[in-house]
């Protein structure tokens, strides 16, 4: 799922910046380039969602960008983040018997192979 919110982006006297989320009191991040600010912002806002998510608290509907006043070193910029559900489902699959013994015999986890295995497939 996605979430797109606006950040207000604080030039520090340094060059660097801070980046804030009107939406989502307490999600702060810092970064020392415009660059990495915008990186940074993007994470910062992912693992935001991730907590609430996991503490099961409601996520806040974002403002519009339109209702974000920036002040003087500051600029307003939409961040999305994708939320990817990592929830464990139940999957049938089949493999030869040669596989399954070798496995047990080897201790390897199956669940664990797969997940790799599909996650070097979509290169995660």
């Amino acid at each position: 799922m996605e979430y797109i919110y606006p950040a207000v982006f604080c030039a520090n006297d340094d060059g660097s910046y801070t980046i804030t989320f009107p939406d989502l009191p307490g999600c702060i991040s810092e970064a020392k380039t415009l660059g990495s600010a915008l990186r940074m912002a993007q994470s910062a806002l992912k693992q935001w969602i991730q907590y609430l998510q996991d503490k099961r608290e409601t996520i806040p509907a974002a403002s519009l960008i339109q209702g974000i006043v920036a002040g003087e070193r500051e600029f307003v910029s939409m961040v999305c983040a994708e939320i990817k559900d990592g929830h464990a489902v139940k999957r049938t699959v089949s493999i030869p018997r040669w596989m399954d013994e070798k496995a047990i015999h080897s201790g390897l986890s199956l669940s664990r192979v797969l997940q790799d295995a599909l996650a070097a497939k979509f290169e995660m």
